[in-house]
């Protein structure tokens, strides 16, 4: 059999999505159960443990087909790009009417009424997914009675123009490895949120991403848009001098200059292993 990648392949020795049976071994297959994120956001851990490693994040409105739930923990899959982890079954419910909007800022803040100075109800984070029942030019309101600023919304098949732009307004975001939000981010999940911002498609770890974006360029070329790889790491060009990335050793999304970054990371032991521009 060819080894599958377990991160964007459901199989466990235990248990396995019955659409790979005959690509890998199990104890049982199982077909999976739609459901949906109802949390602003929910870790995917790698195992069924608060303390688990933090491998990505999950958004509100996010589609998960489940395989097995267990002692309050749901293992599946993200319909967005296909990774596999252990979330918290109470940030699961059936899905609901199918997305209409998505969230284009950082975050943003859903009241009870149409009211900015009543208490929010949720803050959910750019990306997350909602199905809008109507608006007018101050608000959009879901089915559940939330009210959200309309500027902070466009409809889900919308594209931002300039990706980078959108990885520049999370700048000053703190690092966390996994994360995905404002609150919390990576560097391969800086990528793929400002990608998926764009309509395009974006894998979530840098591996994935320095195998599937693009094609190779040479650093003298470099120009906006364009990726910078290490081992384990990524940034995103905004011009050919500087880059915008998060990162641990400013534990902040920030911009550096592109000779610093490169003298810096190659410092503690990585060097560059390619520049890919994206078609």
């Amino acid at each position: 059999m060819v080894a599958l990648d377990p991160r964007i392949h459901p199989f466990r020795p235990e248990i396995a999505a019955s659409f790979l049976k005959g690509q890998v071994e199990a104890q049982r297959f199982v077909d999976g159960t739609r459901h949906q994120v109802i949390e602003p956001a929910t870790a995917v851990r790698r195992a069924p443990s608060h303390d688990a490693p933090l491998d990505t994040e999950a958004l509100y409105g996010e589609r998960v087909m489940v395989y097995e739930i267990e002692e309050g923990w749901a293992w599946g899959q993200l319909e967005t790009d296909g990774y596999v982890g252990w979330l918290s079954a109470n940030a699961l419910a059936a899905p609901g009417a199918a997305p209409t909007h998505k969230v284009t800022v950082p975050r943003t803040l859903c009241f009870p009424a149409p009211d900015i100075k009543r208490p929010p109800l949720a803050a959910l984070p750019m990306g997350a997914r909602l199905c809008i029942m109507r608006q007018d030019e101050r608000f959009a309101v879901t089915a559940s009675g939330w009210h959200l600023p309309t500027v902070h919304l466009a409809p889900i098949k919308a594209k931002a123009a300039d990706f980078v732009a959108v990885a520049e307004s999370l700048l000053g975001a703190p690092y966390l490895w996994g994360g995905k939000t404002s609150l919390g981010i990576d560097c391969s999940g800086l990528v793929q949120v400002a990608l998926q911002a764009a309509g395009r498609t974006c894998p979530r770890d840098s591996d994935m991403q320095e195998l599937a974006l693009g094609k190779p360029v040479s650093l003298a070329e470099l120009r906006r848009g364009d990726f910078v790889f290490w081992k384990g790491h990524v940034a995103i060009a905004r011009d050919a001098e500087t880059l915008i990335h998060a990162n641990a050793h400013a534990m902040l999304v920030t911009i550096e200059e592109t000779k610093s970054a490169i003298v810096r990371i190659k410092a503690a032991g990585s060097a560059v292993t390619s520049v890919k521009r994206p078609a």
